[in-house]
């Protein structure tokens, strides 16, 4: 095998004819990878990856070869997958105004193009879910927000359109899913690759809690922070010292490291209704 890329979470290598995705338990805040992992991260994110790929199947293919067929080292945080020509577009579905969304609006009114009403507030939900892309940055440089005609001047349009369309409905079947079991998918990350025949494949991850916001339903209150099974837990912790948000990053506390992981582990449980172990 040979390494391809080392990413902020995620290590790609090359197998033969297939690519070997392996989740790892690093945590990056403001495109910074910190020092001290979450145990068992990387096999949440694959585990509920390989849960929502089973789920969204009907609606279009995805990279998955195996999960079984890894390295003994890799098992139960790699996948195998098929190689692909990825789309040079981050395409987010928003249910929910917050994070670099929220600042946007507060600027202009609008998120990526899109005008939204007056008077929203963090954690507002919107009238409905919108497309927001970003551009795909090299590591440690941060995503822009594009608009809708920036990505038919990339994809042209009919592309853009499929993009657009996919995007909202994978957000919108798991934004059903999650809200029977009380969790609100308040926004999410989505990526998708070409196949030799054109066709989009979904690929890299899927509706996780490190491509996704999840709040639980029953706390949800607009006009404050919202309780997150995710890694904001280590963002408001990262927000509260000192750093100055560059490399190299200080250790996380231990506490900080049991709560997110707790979360993390309660996202899967939750929305999965499966034990983890």
């Amino acid at each position: 095998m040979d390494l391809i890329h080392s990413g902020k979470v995620r290590d790609l290598y090359a197998d033969g004819d297939d690519l070997l995705l392996v989740a790892s338990d690093r945590v990056s805040v403001y495109d910074v990878v910190l020092p001290t992992p979450v145990p068992d991260k990387g096999r949440i994110l694959t585990r509920m990856s390989l849960w929502w790929f089973e789920r969204l199947a009907d609606l279009l293919p995805n990279h998955v070869i195996s999960a079984e067929a890894v390295p003994p080292e890799f098992a139960g945080r790699a996948i195998r997958c098929r190689r692909l020509d990825m789309v040079q577009v981050e395409c987010v579905a928003r249910g929910y105004l917050t994070g670099s969304g929220l600042k946007e609006y507060r600027r202009t009114g609008t998120v990526c193009g899109i005008a939204l009403p007056d008077g929203l507030v963090d954690g507002s939900r919107l009238p409905e879910p919108i497309f927001t892309p970003t551009t795909k940055a090299p590591q440690g440089q941060h995503d822009e927000a594009i608009t809708f005609a920036d990505v038919v001047a990339q994809e042209g349009a009919e592309r853009a359109e499929e993009l657009r369309r996919l995007t909202l409905e994978i957000y919108r079947r798991g934004s059903e899913l999650a809200a029977e079991r009380g969790i609100i998918i308040a926004d999410t990350k989505v990526e998708f690759g070409r196949a030799p025949d054109g066709t989009l494949v979904l690929a890299d991850e899927v509706l996780t809690p490190d491509s996704s916001r999840f709040w639980p339903a029953e706390e949800w209150e607009p006009g404050r922070s919202q309780h997150a099974f995710d890694k904001q837990y280590v963002r408001d912790w990262a927000a509260a010292t000192d750093w100055d948000r560059r490399s190299p990053a200080p250790e996380i506390p231990a506490d900080v490291v049991e709560i997110t992981r707790a979360r993390y582990v309660e996202a899967y449980q939750r929305l999965t209704g499966l034990p983890w172990s």
